[in-house]
């Protein structure tokens, strides 16, 4: 069924559909083709009407008991004429409907139509088309509605004909027509008029709300909504709802009033205009919590953002209101140590997150609220509240989402034009990404910033990427509060009843411009003159209910009054340094975690070689008649001699790795596109059985009754949205290994937003940690620019590590820490790595956990490395004792005679392998050092500064594989820079000159093999040379 668009002035909000054998008109619009006959939409109906004919002929009109007795309508898959079932036979013949007809009848009127009898005789029964003609054309009209009044400004409209279906005349107006199945309207009557079906359509579908749910394939599902917006009796609210709602809206309202009065020229963006909102999200969260959900997480954009705090968390006012208040400095920083060091550079209160658990009055039972704080990029939260909700289920073990849930707000034009809106909602009905779940929740305040919608989408609605998932869409007109209320009623009763995603959109305005500073007139004056002339939702209700005699005059003012001074009272608070602490602030605080304040030594990593081989056997054990693939039995069998000779290769290290950290009793969980087999096929976490469709078994959750337990799943082909997810899981529990993998490095960019926005900055903006890993490959091997490199260059722009200063444990910023290694880890930003062994993979994926904070670690993940032979690690390296290792130092020949050797290269990663084969070749082994730079982030300046005190007379060199507007070299280069004049050595000046690697360039690589190993030649002889 198509929906019709009005070309008044913009799309149109209401959900006009339309329907078989009814031909609705659009002023000025095209003119829209008519369904045919059994069309998609009109032969749904009749399959509906057969099965109910089946099971009962009385309980279908005349017209189609003729239609359906006759053979007329043929049932997919049956193709041929089928005779009546004999129990329909029976039936026929005791009502005289089966009974011998003359041969001659009109064709334009009758149909003569011959059948197997019991007996074998022939007989012919009379079909009356137009009968049936004129039921479908009336039963067509319970699919749809004409139009809705959606709209509070009056602007859009659907401007649709009042044409009736083709076929029906003003005498028609009072014939009785059977109501179908699939509608509640009729209440205990089975047929009405054809005046008074209309009227009862108009009175569901016509008014303030608007339904779009007939696309989704579930004849439960859909009479599951007829029912609750058809029976009039579902929409009632009794006298406690109205008077609890009415106390809502007068703080919605009176907040945002308050807001104004006291910072008139603060930027807070406010609600005004969809007041309404509160009120329908508190709706949602009774109904919820009566249903037994007891944790909310939600995601919003800036718009309204103070007020949910304010009167959804009912976080305290005073805390918001020093917000406000540009000289108070939280409380929590003490004196002597730098602000920055504890709130980092913070952000705009309308950024904000929280979490508050308090008692929910409607359920009588106490709820979690997380709102998770968010940046100005729209809709970039989305996916971090889906990873969070998952996290909160799964560690509750919620498989069915009944005590956590998550609320998504958003704005119309950000919900239409953002993709990762659509990434999001591909990920709700994944086995490893569902959350059984969300309600969708939507300010249509009709523009977006100043752009009209008619600009800024192709769609009819800003709703229509809801339907990808069959979410039902529920249109309500904003300024009706009753029917907001039961809107939202209905959808998290839907939630909580099916667990899938649902959009209640309210259709609003925005009273003041995009933000209070704005003037809208400039770009939609129609509009405005408009809003300027609006009565509030408050008001307009209030009246009604008064005039009413619902509510009393007196008791409105005095609930006015009251919420009045809380107000007065909260900003004379307010100015208290109290109530100014950034850990109020924060939306996922982990309990007992930060308990010591040290000095924390740095850890150890190793574990015993008992451990290591019993991971080694355990990871590669299959269940009895498992087949397994031929190639993978070549690939176990050499892990099985790799484990004899005491030594592991990157996919061992890694094994070794997590099972080690499952068998602490942790959590591990890897996602990503490929990753159950690994991009390059070296993992084989997921193994498929060869003879058995959907058989398959993943080893390392069979390591011991007592491990964590491990999820490793394949995302879709996503990467915003996929890493905004593990994110936000991330940061639910600090004691849990959460690693996303790139398919290569060069994609990760396509997350930027995520990157940029929540992994690098959050703990500076929202004191928010996250130990996520990000595994991306990264490497020069003749693939081409879109497969070479993960732009580590952009990651260590974002380090906040000073490159002029060498880093020193300053006492009087950290007092618990004496060691300088654990001071930076502490200090930065991120950890950023490009390693080069599997026993220094091994180790610092499990000092993730080891630490006593958690940072993201950002790793450069090898792909030749996975099968070179040279990079192999033994036992000894990985065993108790042993640790990770910032920097490799040169152990050959360069090393027994250090005052000889000429030049000290450094480098990371895999060009190491190349330097180290060209040495040799040139026969330079004592006459060149090299020394790997593993963690570049936090630079160890101190393991460095070992080694150019070490090798003095040589000449200081950095080599890469990237070119040289790309990679580490433009990090390391001033901090080797600054370690050197800090020695007072004369190489700092010498540093500049001495580069090897790739000359700069646009694209990050060459998609030519020639040009590839000219360049690699090139470097390579650059490196060798004095």
């Amino acid at each position: 069924m198509e929906r019709l668009v009005s070309s008044v002035s913009r799309p149109s909000i209401g959900s006009i559909r339309c329907l078989p054998q009814l031909m609705l008109n659009v002023r000025g619009a095209h003119k829209v083709h008519r369904e045919s006959f059994l069309n998609a939409s009109s032969s749904n109906y009749i399959d509906e009407m057969y099965e109910q004919w089946s099971k009962d002929p009385h309980s279908v009109h005349k017209s189609w008991d003729l239609y359906f007795r006759n053979q007329v309508y043929q049932r997919p898959p049956t193709l041929g004429v089928n005779p009546p079932s004999p129990a329909l036979t029976q039936y026929y013949q005791m009502t005289g409907f089966l009974q011998q007809q003359p041969a001659a009848a009109s064709q334009q009127q009758t149909q003569l139509q011959t059948i197997s009898s019991g007996t074998g005789g022939v007989q012919e029964l009379p079909l009356d088309m137009k009968a049936i003609q004129d039921h479908m054309a009336v039963q067509a009209l319970l699919y749809g509605h004409h139009e809705a009044k959606l709209d509070p400004l009056g602007i859009l409209e659907a401007d649709l004909s009042g044409e009736r279906p083709e076929g029906i005349n003003e005498s028609d107006l009072d014939r009785k027509f059977i109501l179908p199945p699939i509608t509640f309207i009729g209440g205990q009557e089975k047929e009405l008029s054809l005046r008074e079906i209309i009227r009862r359509l108009e009175d569901v579908y016509c008014q303030t709300i608007g339904l779009e749910y007939m696309y989704i394939n579930s004849y439960e599902k859909c009479n599951w909504i007829r029912q609750r917006f058809e029976d009039p009796e579902q929409k009632k609210l009794g006298i406690k709802d109205i008077e609890r709602a009415v106390k809502r809206l007068i703080r919605a309202s009176k907040f945002e009033d308050y807001l104004k009065k006291k910072w008139s020229s603060e930027k807070r963006f406010g609600l005004e205009g969809c007041e309404v909102l509160i009120p329908a999200m508190k709706m949602v969260i009774d109904t919820a919590a009566g249903k037994g959900v007891d944790t909310i997480i939600m995601g919003m954009p800036h718009r309204g953002r103070l007020n949910v705090l304010a009167n959804v968390t009912r976080k305290p006012l005073e805390e918001l209101f020093c917000q406000f208040d540009p000289k108070l400095e939280p409380s929590d920083v003490s004196k002597k140590t730098p602000k920055s060091y504890i709130v980092g550079t913070g952000d705009v209160k309308y950024h904000l997150g929280t979490c508050i658990e308090r008692l929910n009055r409607a359920s009588n039972t106490m709820v979690k609220f997380a709102l998770v704080a968010n940046p100005s990029h729209l809709e970039a939260v989305d996916p971090v509240v889906q990873g969070k909700t998952r996290a909160e289920q799964f560690y509750r073990g919620d498989k069915a989402g009944d005590k956590a849930m998550s609320i998504l707000l958003h704005g119309d034009a950000a919900f239409a034009g953002q993709g990762v809106v659509y990434e999001t909602f591909h990920l709700s009905d994944l086995p490893a990404y569902t959350t059984h779940g969300t309600i969708h929740i939507i300010c249509n305040n009709q523009i977006g910033f100043t752009t009209d919608p008619r600009m800024a989408r192709s769609s009819p609605y800003c709703t229509d990427v809801a339907r990808v998932v069959n979410a039902p869409i529920f249109h309500v007109n904003a300024d009706d509060v009753a029917s907001v209320l039961h809107v939202a009623k209905v959808a998290a009763e839907w939630r909580c009843t099916f667990k899938k995603d649902v959009v209640i959109d309210l259709v609003c305005y925005r009273r003041q411009g995009h933000n209070e500073t704005d003037e809208p007139m400039f770009t939609q004056p129609f509009m405005y003159k408009k809003i300027h002339k609006q009565t509030p939702v408050l008001k307009k209700w209030v009246d009604q209910l008064i005039s009413e005699g619902t509510i009393k005059q007196d008791w409105y003012e005095a609930e006015e009054a009251k919420y009045q001074k809380i107000l007065d009272d909260a900003f004379a608070n307010s100015k208290s340094p109290a109530y100014a602490k950034d850990k109020n602030w924060l939306d996922s605080p982990w309990k007992g975690f930060f308990t010591g304040k040290g000095p924390f030594p740095y850890p150890k990593t190793g574990i015993s070689e008992e451990t290591l081989k019993t991971i080694g056997v355990k990871a590669h054990e299959l269940p009895e008649g498992f087949a397994l693939h031929r190639g993978l039995k070549r690939v176990f069998e050499n892990r099985a001699k790799m484990l004899q000779e005491r030594e592991v290769d990157w996919a061992l290290g890694e094994s070794m790795a997590i099972g080690s950290v499952l068998l602490d009793g942790h959590h591990v969980r890897i996602s990503g596109q490929d990753v159950e087999r690994g991009t390059f096929s070296h993992r084989h976490h997921v193994l498929h059985d060869q003879d058995k469709d959907l058989v398959f078994h993943v080893p390392m959750n069979y390591l011991s009754p007592t491990q964590g337990h491990y999820t490793i799943c394949n995302s879709s082909l996503s990467e915003f949205a996929c890493l905004g997810f593990e994110l936000g899981y991330s940061t639910t529990n600090p004691n849990s290994l959460v690693i996303w993998e790139a398919q290569f490095g060069d994609f990760a960019n396509t997350a930027q937003c995520i990157i940029d926005q929540f992994i690098s900055s959050g703990q500076a903006k929202w004191v928010r940690q996250s130990g996520i890993c990000l595994l991306l490959p990264h490497g020069y091997e003749g693939q081409g620019p879109e497969h070479s490199s993960a732009r580590l260059e952009r990651f260590l722009q974002m380090a906040d590590e000073d490159e002029d200063q060498v880093t020193e444990i300053k006492e009087t910023k950290h007092l618990h820490h004496n060691d300088l290694a654990m001071y930076q880890l502490d200090d930065v930003n991120w950890i950023i790595a490009h390693l080069t062994t599997p026993a220094n993979y091994f180790h610092i994926l499990r000092r993730q956990l080891a630490l006593p904070f958690r940072k993201p670690l950002i790793m450069m993940s090898p792909k030749s490395l996975l099968r070179l032979p040279e990079c192999r690690s033994s036992f000894d390296e990985m065993t108790t004792g042993t640790t990770f290792k910032r920097i490799y130092q040169e152990e050959g020949a360069a090393s027994q005679n250090a005052s000889d050797v000429k030049k000290i290269i450094f480098c990371s990663g895999k060009t190491y392998y190349d330097l180290y084969k060209e040495r040799a070749n040139n026969k330079l082994d004592t006459e060149i050092a090299i020394v790997r730079i593993e963690q570049l982030c936090p630079f160890p300046f101190d393991e460095i500064r070992k080694e150019l005190e070490k090798y003095n007379n040589a000449k200081v060199c950095f080599a890469q594989e990237e070119h040289k507007n790309m990679g580490p070299y433009t990090y390391c280069k001033p901090r080797l820079a600054c370690l050197l004049r800090s020695m007072n050595d004369a190489r700092a000046g010498e540093i500049n000159t001495c580069y090897a690697g790739r000359e700069a360039a646009a694209a990050t690589a060459t998609g030519i093999k020639s040009s590839h190993y000219l360049e690699q030649k090139t470097y390579m002889q650059q490196a060798m040379a004095f």
